[in-house]
C-alpha cells in the first residue's frame, strides 16, 4: 500500500510539474540547432543529384551534432537558486526535462533521415546510434555542469566543450580508434561498437550527475553538523 501511495504521488507531481517544466524548456536553442538539422537535410534533398553519398552521411552527422548542441542548455535555468528550494527533487525535475524533450527528439531526427534521398542515405541504424551518443554526451555534459557548479545558466560552457569536443577528438584518436569512419572503411562496424561504448558510458555519467549539487550538499553538511538528504 505504501508503494502504490507513493507511485501516486508522483504520478500526481509529474502532472503537476509538465506545464511548468515545458515552459521553462530552452525552445529557442532547440528550435536553432533542430532547424540547423532539418536545413542541411533539405539542402541535399534539394541538391542531392550533384552531391556524393558521403556528403549524406557528413550532413547527417553535423545535423546529429546541431541538435546536440541545442540539448546542451536543457538544464539551463535563470530561477535555479529559487527554485532549488521547493521539495521537488531535482532528479525527477531533470528527468522531466528529458522526458518531454525526447519525442521531439525521435519526431525529428525521424524528419532530418526522411529528407536525406533514399539512394544517398547512408545506413540509418549505426548513424543514430552516433546521433543518440552525441545527444547523451550533451546531456551528460549538462547535468556535470549542474552538479559540479552553482551557474544557473551552463548551457554556453557546455556547447563550446561539446563542439570542440566534436572537432578535435575525432582528429585526435589513433586511426586503430577513429570513431567517424564511412561505410566503405572496413573498421565501420567496430567504429560503433565504440560509438556504443561512449554512449554507455555518457549514459552512466548523467544518471550519476543527476543528484543535487556538490557544493549544495557540503554546504548543508556544514550548517547542520551532519548530512541527511535533501529534499530538493
Amino acid at each position: 500500500m505504501r508503494g502504490e501511495r507513493g507511485a501516486g504521488e508522483v504520478r500526481s507531481l509529474v502532472r503537476e510539474l509538465t506545464l511548468p517544466v515545458l515552459r521553462t524548456l530552452p525552445w529557442r536553442a532547440l528550435a536553432a540547432g533542430g532547424g540547423l538539422g532539418l536545413g542541411l537535410a533539405g539542402l541535399l534533398r534539394l541538391y542531392g543529384d550533384s552531391l556524393a553519398g558521403w556528403s549524406a552521411l557528413t550532413l547527417l552527422r553535423t545535423a546529429a551534432l546541431a541538435h546536440a548542441l541545442g540539448l546542451a542548455f536543457l538544464l539551463d535555468d535563470p530561477a535555479r537558486h529559487t527554485t532549488a528550494a521547493v521539495p521537488t527533487r531535482r532528479p525527477l525535475r531533470t528527468l522531466l526535462r528529458v522526458a518531454l524533450v525526447t519525442p521531439v527528439t525521435v519526431l525529428w531526427w525521424t524528419a532530418v533521415v526522411l529528407l536525406i534521398p533514399s539512394d544517398l542515405r547512408p545506413p540509418v541504424g549505426p548513424v543514430t546510434l552516433e546521433a543518440g551518443a552525441a545527444c547523451a554526451l550533451a546531456l551528460a555534459a549538462g547535468a556535470l555542469a549542474i552538479r559540479l557548479t552553482d551557474e544557473p545558466r551552463p548551457g554556453p560552457s557546455v556547447a563550446a566543450a561539446l563542439l570542440f569536443t566534436a572537432v578535435v577528438g575525432p582528429l585526435s584518436l589513433p586511426a586503430r580508434w577513429a570513431l567517424l569512419v564511412f561505410p566503405q572503411d572496413k573498421r565501420w562496424e567496430a567504429s560503433h561498437e565504440r560509438w556504443g561504448m561512449v554512449l554507455a558510458a555518457t549514459v552512466v555519467v548523467w544518471v550519476a550527475c543527476l543528484g543535487e549539487p556538490v557544493r549544495r550538499r557540503r554546504l548543508f553538511r556544514r550548517r547542520t553538523g551532519s548530512y541527511v538528504p535533501s529534499g530538493h
